[in-house]
């Protein structure tokens, strides 16, 4: 994209900060993934409970699993230092760790996945914007890795979903629509938007505030636009983690 102004990182406005997907970071969880965007670092990690929620026990109709997720942000991870949530979730946190788990349960097949239940938590090493669309792109691959041990492990017959989910963020800054904020757009944009799609391009979930200011319907589709971009190239990049870590990925 040809601009005249370039961003304060010298990215073109639909170019993603470079992306990194880290698998088996760490050796416990049956999936486990370091993702960085730009400066934002978050692990993703995928554990396997062969139990459901109570709530799910007593239910009508077939046995069905469960997908969920927690996020949280490390103190050290933002300056001044963020405090950690002991006793009660803050409201931000307990909005983004429905959203991550929303969009996971939106591709996943809980019949297939069987009576139990995958957590994927989300932690935030180092925030500099982005932090929940970063989680939400992990913790897919986190989750992938864990069902791909589960076939390993003559649990499941495939994958219990049929797409992928990846997530980005874009805004207006400056008057003009850009793609993956880091904190100093972010802090500054007059529209502000968080989308959560599929591989295949369908829409889950979109986040979109006009910060103190309003949009218009052009600036939205140019907004979807760049998002529709930013997650082809993000579920190419997670489809080569799981490839490269051995797994199969969504046929």
């Amino acid at each position: 994209a040809e601009d005249t102004m370039s961003r304060a990182d010298g990215r073109d406005v639909d170019q993603l900060r470079s992306v990194t997907i880290q698998t088996g970071f760490t050796d416990v969880p049956m999936g486990s993934v370091l993702i960085r965007a730009g400066q934002t670092i978050v692990m993703c990690t995928a554990s396997v409970e062969e139990d459901v929620p109570r709530w799910m026990k007593y239910g009508d109709g077939p046995a069905r699993g469960w997908v969920t997720g927690e996020y949280s942000m490390l103190p050290g991870s933002t300056a001044p230092r963020a405090r950690r949530e002991r006793r009660s979730v803050g409201g931000r946190t307990q909005e983004i760790q429905r959203l991550i788990g929303r969009s996971l349960r939106a591709v996943v097949d809980l019949e297939a996945l069987g009576q139990r239940t995958i957590t994927i938590d989300c932690d935030v090493l180092q925030a500099d914007g982005g932090t929940r669309t970063a989680s939400i792109t992990g913790g897919f691959v986190a989750l992938t890795l864990a069902c791909n041990k589960l076939i390993a492990d003559g649990v499941l017959e495939k994958l219990p979903f049929t797409q992928s989910v990846a997530a980005i963020s874009c805004g207006v800054v400056d008057g003009r629509p850009v793609l993956d904020l880091p904190y100093v757009e972010d802090s500054a944009a007059e529209v502000d938007m968080n989308v959560i799609m599929t591989g295949g391009l369908d829409l889950i979930e979109v986040q979109g505030t006009g910060e103190g200011a309003t949009f218009s319907r052009k600036e939205l589709n140019a907004l979807l636009d760049l998002a529709e971009k930013g997650v082809k190239d993000l579920t190419a990049l997670q489809k080569q983690a799981v490839i490269d870590a051995g797994g199969s990925w969504i046929s």
